[in-house]
């Protein structure tokens, strides 16, 4: 049974969290996915004791092969490295939209393997649900020795800025032994005991229906699963605190849920896909009401990674960024009387055709959630997510989070109108039919659950 969320003073509730401690100089914020990538690989290059990877995905294309390639070499310099690998289940063994289902990443996990026949680094499939569309593996966070790479971006291409585009994200390097290793412990404890969790880089796979049972119950687990660690019970020095969360009421919701609440100021929060679940748009208005600030940095829809240009065939999937302008579009008219107070602050980040998968919380300059939730109900009740909440009271990292935050404003377009906003009725016709199809037979709510 999920704990429901508590109603009672959210600042004690952040207080009551149990807190691992850091020191303000092994805390690093990279400002772009190319450093990011940079950094990664300076880090496997030069790794003592060991390398986790985890990721949604591991990609075949250029940016995934240097990885690997990267992987396989400090393996083979340094036998004694402990090297795993996890990504999601499902979605290392498809293909890419439009691409043959035979060119899987986990058919290159294999052939990796076979070139390098005495080097063995594991890949594992972690499959969160018996069906991709009903929950994967979105945990975030790879150690390498005792640092920590937290970021929400998958290895890729355009995540790692390899060629001519680019995925914006946030990318934090963080060293703290305690953090490290509680990280490695939830994977080792609730990953590799199950049998659900495959190895990909092998020639044959199980099948889904073969590891139903299994899928069920490594399910079941990690929804009561959380991080592990001997931490302090303190509020005066800068601290980390990694959160588990699956299903809905789950811890990480319930934290992000609480620091939106316990704002005394300001609130600022990113998300990728407008489609908050309506728990956090009834704290966002109840805060506006009680005369907090509230800033949203989210993504045009054409800096949406589903987006399709007008000039490319059209399907489903390219709708949902439609779908969530959208939604911006009637809780700004909604909420227009706080935009025109600058109380509400809606900024729109676009960068030519490159993407914005940003996530994130920040309230009052002493609390910041770095996270991979998404922030709307799919991340809320179907995938395994996570996040790391700094509670920072002497202020020791705002600079850091400013500049942080001031690079992320760059590319933003401030909205002081919901009427900046496309109106529907101006989409191109094929996402107008589908709009009004789905909305017919009410499908639209079902889909931004599900996507």
């Amino acid at each position: 049974m999920q704990i429901p969320f508590i109603k009672y003073n959210h600042r004690n509730y952040l207080n009551r969290l149990n807190k691992i401690k850091q020191q303000p100089e092994d805390y690093q914020i990279l400002l772009s996915s190319s450093e990011y990538r940079l950094a990664l690989l300076d880090a496997i290059a030069n790794a003592q004791s060991r390398i986790y990877i985890v990721a949604l995905y591991l990609e075949r294309d250029e940016a995934g092969q240097e990885i690997l390639a990267a992987i396989y070499a400090a393996k083979e310099k340094n036998p004694h490295l402990d090297v795993k690998i996890f990504v999601d289940w499902h979605r290392a063994q498809r293909g890419r939209i439009g691409e043959p289902k035979t060119n899987t990443n986990a058919k290159y996990y294999y052939e990796m393997k076979q070139q390098h026949p005495n080097v063995d680094i594991a890949v594992y499939g972690v499959p969160i649900n018996r069906r991709e569309m009903l929950g994967v593996l979105h945990l975030k966070g790879s150690i390498i020795d005792e640092t920590v790479f937290y970021t929400g971006a998958s290895i890729n291409n355009v995540y790692l800025h390899k060629l001519d585009k680019y995925r914006y994200d946030r990318y934090h390097v963080i060293n703290n032994p305690v953090l490290a290793n509680s990280m490695i412990d939830y994977i080792n404890h609730n990953f590799l005991s199950f049998d659900a969790v495959q190895r990909l880089d092998l020639n044959t796979h199980k099948t889904r229906k073969q590891l139903k049972s299994a899928i069920k119950s490594l399910r079941h687990h990690l929804t009561h699963a959380n991080y592990q660690f001997v931490g302090e019970d303190t509020n005066k020095s800068l601290s980390i605190t990694p959160i588990a969360g699956l299903g809905k009421g789950n811890q990480l919701n319930q934290v992000i849920h609480h620091m939106i609440c316990s704002a005394k100021e300001k609130i600022i929060f990113c998300t990728p896909y407008f489609n908050l679940p309506p728990i956090i748009v009834k704290d966002i208005i109840r805060q506006l009401r009680k005369g907090k600030q509230v800033e949203i940095i989210v993504g045009d829809k054409t800096a949406n990674d589903f987006y399709i240009p007008p000039d490319q065939k059209f399907n489903m999937i390219g709708g949902l960024p439609y779908l969530y302008e959208v939604n911006l579009r009637k809780f700004i008219e909604r909420l227009q009387s706080y935009v025109d107070k600058e109380q509400l602050i809606i900024r729109l980040w676009k960068d030519d055709d490159n993407s914005y998968h940003l996530k994130g919380v920040w309230v009052d300059n002493e609390w910041v959630l770095i996270t991979g939730n998404n922030i709307n109900p799919r991340a809320w009740r179907l995938d395994l997510e996570n996040g790391l909440l700094i509670h920072d009271p002497k202020q020791q990292l705002t600079n850091k989070f400013k500049q942080e935050l001031k690079e992320i404003r760059v590319k933003t377009l401030l909205i002081n109108h919901y009427q900046q906003i496309q109106a529907s009725q101006f989409y191109p016709k094929q996402v107008q039919k589908l709009i009004n199809r789905l909305s017919r037979i009410r499908v639209d709510r079902l889909i931004k659950r599900l996507l």
